[in-house]
């Protein structure tokens, strides 16, 4: 075993700083394991927290990225819950165990403020990981703690999403194309909305029932009503912020639920009150979800044999060619493979 490993940093905001370093192997304390690093997906959010720190005081120099799947190398003294050659994922919001937290402050998140774990081994206090599902591979489990568990919290730990709704999904990111899959698998009707006709396609090769292109009917709410009878979707995922917010209560049923996730387009909501109380509908906000939920999706994926969708894969020495790929956009998950994954 090498004496040195290496990591990406930043020495300050910016991805062009992003730079591979060696470093020291760290070694497990009380209560840590070493983790062998197979594979790293990356998140919208990663780029943010390069770039601007995203709210975050990060410590320099900084290692971006939350959602690593390893295997367990080592332990230190008093770990029970894992044991060496364990395959393991990491979780989001380390100290979120379950229930909610009181704040904030309270259940910071990996890859900022946190350090992040794009490196090639990382130690870690066993408690912020669990399992990996048996039935994924370690590129497809690193696609899980983020985009998939934001996914099964909107529909299924607090949606309570059943067979014959329908669900309205906007986009074709990581976390839009879970929500496909997990609500396909409940038995609900899906429509997502794109701006692109070849994404809408492949998209419905996942489950989706139907699809609408935002750019050939921006009034996409409209179609969304006509599909249901006037009734309208009773889970929408809202992904783009700003006035798509008041398109989004125009599409929900009585009493439906809208999820805001995503802030593509703006990092404000716009939309009118009076519909809003007309329409009895939940305006909920989704920030990932305790370790708790992330085990129970762990075995409903396994269950289930919901695999992952990725995009491209990079090696571990194109780790700024996985970021630009990020910005640009992607069907699916970016991931970057680090060891023999």
């Amino acid at each position: 075993m090498h004496d040195t490993i290496s990591r990406w940093e930043i020495p300050s905001f910016g991805l062009d700083k992003l730079a591979l370093r060696e470093i020291q192997r760290p070694i497990p304390k009380a209560g840590e394991i070493a983790v062998e690093v197979d594979a790293v997906s990356l998140n919208y959010r990663d780029a943010e927290v390069v770039d601007n720190g995203m709210g975050n005081t990060l410590s320099f120099p900084f290692t971006p990225a939350s959602d690593i799947a390893g295997r367990v190398v080592a332990a230190g003294e008093g770990v029970t819950r894992f044991s060496v050659g364990d395959r393991v994922i990491s979780a989001y919001i380390p100290g979120w165990v379950d229930g909610v937290p009181l704040s904030w402050t309270d259940a910071p998140t990996q890859g900022g403020p946190i350090p992040g774990m794009l490196a090639q081994y990382v130690v870690t206090p066993a408690e912020w990981c669990v399992q990996a599902p048996r039935t994924l591979s370690a590129v497809e489990a690193s696609t899980l703690p983020v985009a998939a568990l934001t996914a099964w919290m909107a529909l299924v730990e607090l949606g309570k999403l059943h067979a014959g709704q329908t669900v309205v999904v906007q986009g074709t990111g990581g976390v839009s194309l879970f929500a496909i899959q997990l609500a396909a698998a409940q038995g609900a009707r899906v429509i997502v909305t794109s701006g692109s006709d070849g994404k809408i396609a492949r998209a419905i090769s996942l489950g989706a029932h139907s699809g609408i292109n935002r750019n050939t009917n921006p009034e996409w709410q409209r179609a969304v009503l006509e599909r249901t009878g006037g009734r309208g979707a009773d889970h929408i995922l809202e992904m783009i912020g700003g006035d798509n917010v008041e398109r989004s209560l125009q599409a929900v049923a009585q009493g439906g639920r809208i999820s805001v996730i995503g802030l593509l387009d703006s990092d404000r909501l716009s939309l009118p009150i009076l519909p809003l109380l007309a329409s009895r509908a939940s305006i909920v906000g989704i920030a990932v979800g305790p370790r708790r939920a992330l085990e129970d999706l762990v075995r409903t994926i396994d269950l289930l044999e919901i695999k992952p969708v990725i995009d491209t894969t990079y090696a571990f020495s194109q780790v700024p060619q996985a970021f630009a790929h990020l910005r640009r956009g992607a069907f699916g998950k970016i991931v970057v493979r680090v060891g023999d994954a």
